[in-house]
């Protein structure tokens, strides 16, 4: 395990300082690149009958990371609060109804059209997936991911108000797209469809529980902290609040991921308020962030990496169109269930003219999704909703992520 974490980390500190030294692109996307262009010179070599040993090795290095695991049981709680720590709590709350319906209401319903669409489309191209696996890949791919959202919000140079809803719905988002997964993953492993009643139940427990145990979580944490002057045991207590709260969250059977978010949150609008000490408040800050920083970038380069164990089941034409399809599929799935009523209802939205159009192109999709599709069960169609999920994944980042500034730009311009 050390030999890993050494490796990871070695390869993660490379490709940061070469991205910092000569690409000069947002981290994430940085080493995310330069780890896919990594992992796929590694395949083109060995194609070549070059490098058959670097590959190998990379292969073994990949495959030792149970990279599902990694994520939503290690990384993923300090990853959201994190996030959550940074916006504005008081601000998001005079965009709530905007930033619920999204999360809640345009998650379930991308879900559904995601997955419809998929099915239709994987059959016209000859791939008998069922309809049930399909809106499995639908609850996987429709949450945008926090992770990759905040971090190309902090360069995009968006509208306060804009950026407040794009942040608050994928922190949100996020948990409604587990608890979604997770109930029709039971679907599919018990081979039968749960009855309303037990379908509306396990969401009320996981979401609603999870909100719930969050606040209670953050008020007692917001306490601790109140009187704490030394750095080090306010960071220390909000270690063991993340890390233990999103453990017993599991055990308790609620959203871990919903309940970090509002944990962050609240602490992080406690500072803002001035209700921690100012010498605390700013450590927590740096802490945090570098925190954020650090998994990030490790994140995307594991994500980067992961190209080279994806295995798709069909030739090179039939698999490009497939992962063109479902890239399109996903998109017109986030435009139908996020754009579209945000600018039919502009007005109650209360967001700037073409609004709706960079909500659904800052919708990147990221680890969370990848991390969702490894955890599949086992099945005949499992590896190619994998290739579909990192097709998406990649274009998510490296095409919208890369020009969402330059759009967020253009649309300001127009509207000025």
């Amino acid at each position: 395990m050390l030999d890993i974490a050494a490796s990871v980390l070695a390869l993660t500190a490379l490709l940061a300082w070469v991205n910092q030294r000569w690409l000069k692109l947002p981290t994430t996307i940085g080493v995310m690149a330069t780890s896919l262009a990594l992992s796929l010179a590694l395949v083109g070599l060995d194609a070549a009958g070059l490098a058959t040993g670097l590959r190998a090795d990379e292969e073994r290095l990949v495959r030792s990371i149970d990279f599902s695991e990694l994520l939503m049981q290690g990384m993923l709680s300090l990853l959201l609060f994190a996030g959550a720590l940074h916006v504005d709590l008081k601000a998001l709350r005079d965009y709530r109804w905007q930033v619920g319906v999204l999360a809640f209401v345009g998650t379930a319903l991308s879900t559904l059209l995601v997955g419809l669409a998929l099915w239709g489309a994987l059959g016209a191209l000859g791939l008998a997936v069922p309809l049930l696996a399909c809106l499995l890949f639908g609850a996987l791919i429709s949450p945008t991911d926090p992770i990759a959202v905040i971090g190309m919000l902090k360069s995009a140079g968006a509208p306060r108000n804009l950026e407040v809803v794009i942040a608050g719905e994928s922190l949100f988002n996020d948990g409604v797209g587990v608890v979604l997964f997770a109930l029709l993953a039971e679907m599919a492993l018990e081979g039968g469809t749960p009855a309303v009643s037990h379908a509306a139940a396990l969401l009320a427990q996981e979401a609603g529980g999870g909100l719930l145990f969050g606040w209670a979580l953050g008020a007692l944490l917001c306490r601790l902290l109140r009187g704490v002057e030394a750095p080090s045991v306010a960071v220390l207590l909000t270690l063991a609040g993340v890390i233990g709260g999103y453990a017993l969250a599991n055990d308790l059977h609620v959203s871990g991921p919903l309940a970090m978010v509002v944990v962050g949150l609240m602490v992080g609008q406690a500072g803002r308020a001035g209700r921690l000490p100012a010498d605390t408040q700013h450590h927590l800050a740096v802490f945090w962030e570098l925190v954020d920083d650090v998994l990030n970038a490790v994140l995307f380069v594991l994500v980067g990496l992961e190209v080279i164990t994806i295995r798709f089941p069909l030739g090179p034409a039939a698999a490009v169109g497939a992962a063109l399809a479902t890239i399109a599929i996903a998109l017109a799935a986030r435009w139908l269930t996020v754009g579209l009523p945000v600018t039919l209802a502009r007005g109650a939205s209360r967001l700037p003219a073409g609004a709706g159009g960079l909500l659904t192109w800052g919708g990147l999709r990221g680890g969370l999704s990848l991390a969702l599709a490894l955890s599949l069960p086992a099945g005949p169609w499992r590896e190619t909703l994998i290739a579909l999920t990192y097709a998406v994944v990649a274009f998510s980042i490296l095409v919208q992520g890369l020009t969402f500034g330059r759009l967020v730009r253009v649309t300001l311009r127009s509207d000025a």
